[in-house]
Formats: C-alpha cells, structure tokens, sequence
C-alpha cells in the first residue's frame, strides 16, 4: 500500500490527507501512513486533522438532502440509509445527556462507530447547527489525532 501511495503523491502530505476524509479509516489510518511515508508525527497529526474535518460541514448540511434523494431515486439503498440513521439515533441519548461536550467525546474516541463523520451525522439528524457543531467536532478530531499518534507512536516521540 505504501508503494502506491509513493507512486500516486511522491510523498506522505497527499495520501494522509486524503486518507484522513475516507469514513472509518479517518485518523486511524492516516496519522500511521503519513508518519510511514515521512512525515514527522505533527505534520501527520495537522495535515490528517484537515483532511478529517474537510467533509464534516458538507455532512452537516446536506446529508438529509443526500438521504432524501437516495430514498426516491435508489430505492435499493434505502437500507443502507435506514443503518446510518439507526447508527446516528444510538448516539442521540448520548450526546442529549452531554449535549456537545458529548459531542467532542463521540468524535474523540478513536475506535470504530466513532469519529469525524459519526459526529457530523449525528449533528445533522439531531438538527445541531453548524456553528455549534462544528467547533465540538474540531475539538474531537484533534483529542483523537493525539490518541492516535500516542498510542501509535508513543507519547514520548510525539515531537520528534
């Protein structure tokens, strides 16, 4: 894998990037593969926090409109939307009891059914206001990029 991405971008700033926007791989993949193909651990760590907040705002806004026009016109997905609803409704308690201090942990957390676009679905169907989500989400984005280059690297060699 990291051949290719050699091959695509000459170097880790690309391939972190946009690795860092892809749903469920987001941070977890990217930090590693950037620090892998020669970024230092910050440079992993700020180009994949750019790439990882790049669709949320997108995710905000439009994801009921993507939702509603899946619905009428690829009927065939409308199970694959009814699972991210149901994904996104099993936070709502969540992130009501913590309103979006919940919201930043959600995101925080680096493990799977988390992260960047978990956040920015649950934001959207929970009718959070960009303004107010955004912020929370950033927040979450970069506690889980620290998570994720400590414990991938080392807390110790975090600067180096």
């Amino acid at each position: 894998m990291r051949e290719f991405f050699e091959h695509m971008t000459g170097n880790g700033w690309l391939a972190a990037f946009l690795i860092s926007m892809v749903p469920v791989a987001e941070l977890r993949l990217a930090i590693p593969v950037g620090v892998s193909m020669g970024l230092s651990h910050l440079q992993a760590l700020c180009v994949s926090v750019i790439g990882n907040m790049v669709p949320v705002p997108f995710i905000i806004v439009f994801i009921r409109r993507v939702f509603a026009f899946l619905r009428r016109h690829a009927p065939f997905l409308e199970r694959a939307v009814r699972s991210l609803e149901k994904k996104a409704e099993s936070k709502r308690a969540y992130i009501y009891k913590w309103q979006l201090f919940g919201l930043m942990l959600l995101v925080a957390v680096p493990l799977p059914g988390t992260g960047a676009w978990t956040g920015a679905l649950v934001a959207a169907l929970m009718d959070i206001r960009l303004s107010r989500a955004l912020p929370a989400i950033l927040l979450g984005v970069l506690a889980a990029g620290i998570i994720v280059t400590g414990i991938t690297f080392g807390f110790s060699n975090f600067f180096a």
